[in-house]
């Protein structure tokens, strides 16, 4: 089945889109739906196993997708990767700056190394990525870039690591979008909450036996899915979104506003946006 976005047909047809983490979750489902809008999309990842499974699901449907192993955090690295995307498809349009990656921990048991490899994946990682397609591409042609962050608001405990590095990233998509303005080159953000991705079924038990009870703290009474975070994406790299920089938009069901004086009210009124037909439940959730 296609992709059912609320997007019309070919919305980025002729346009070259690099997806980072494009080999699951947030990132696969995302990289199906600019394929789906007619966009040749570069998935960026580790792993070319992972990359490879959801090119082959992309062309099945009739999609572009190209695969380019990179690890994020390596300067050199990325620099080819950008220089490469560039002579495969000849320009780069957008960029869904999309990998990253994070463990439990409370702050008195982290490590130094594990602080910085949570903050080097998830933030460094992101800015090296975003300059080299601004200075190799952007810069002269203008562009799109989202950041993928994080649900910051009023601290992470228990990931105080990601989420420094989360709020970092907030930080620099607001300083890059004034200062590559001139270059109409919009830089956004968006902030998932809760959502039910095979991100989930990457934690210990403890941690996802936490995951099946945190849904009822949700307002909407429910997790989140990637389609939601994918429709998210594609508007803010979509003209209707022209005016658009600086800006972050939570997809969360209203977590951060379920202040202490509020008790949860129960409800399954609130329906998912179904639209990403290869998506699965988390193992620890079904």
């Amino acid at each position: 089945m296609t992709y059912r976005s609320v997007f019309k047909p070919d919305l980025f047809k002729g346009q070259t889109h690099i997806v980072t983490g494009g080999g699951s979750g947030i990132g696969r489902c995302t990289a199906h739906e600019l394929a789906s809008l007619g966009a040749q999309v570069a998935i960026v990842g580790r792993k070319i196993e992972k990359l490879e499974t959801v090119k082959a699901e992309i062309e099945a449907l009739g999609g572009k997708v190209s695969c380019h192993v990179c690890d994020i955090r390596e300067e050199a690295t990325v620099k080819q990767m950008i220089a490469d995307v560039i002579a495969q498809h000849g320009a780069i349009h957008a960029l869904v700056n999309n990998a990253g990656g994070q463990y439990p921990s409370q702050v008195k048991d982290l490590s130094v190394k594990g602080w910085e490899a949570v903050i080097r994946n998830n933030l460094t990682g992101g800015f090296i990525v975003a300059r080299e397609a601004y200075n190799q591409w952007m810069a002269a042609h203008g562009g799109s870039i989202v950041n993928i962050i994080a649900d910051i608001w009023g601290g992470m405990p228990t990931m105080a690591h990601t989420g420094a590095a989360r709020a970092g990233m907030l930080n620099f998509t607001e300083s890059a979008a004034c200062e590559w303005a001139q270059s109409d080159v919009r830089v956004n953000a968006v902030a998932p909450g809760w959502i039910a991705s095979s991100g989930f079924d990457t934690y210990d038990e403890a941690m996802q036996a936490e995951l099946r009870r945190l849904k009822d703290k949700v307002p909407l009474g429910r997790y989140g899915n990637e389609a939601e975070v994918s429709a998210a994406i594609t508007f803010l790299l979509s003209p209707g979104a022209a005016f658009i920089t600086g800006s972050c938009i939570r997809i969360d069901g209203g977590v951060p506003n379920a202040r202490h004086t509020w008790a949860p009210v129960p409800t399954d009124r609130s329906k998912p946006f179904d639209g990403f037909p290869l998506s699965t439940m988390p193992k620890c959730l079904s």
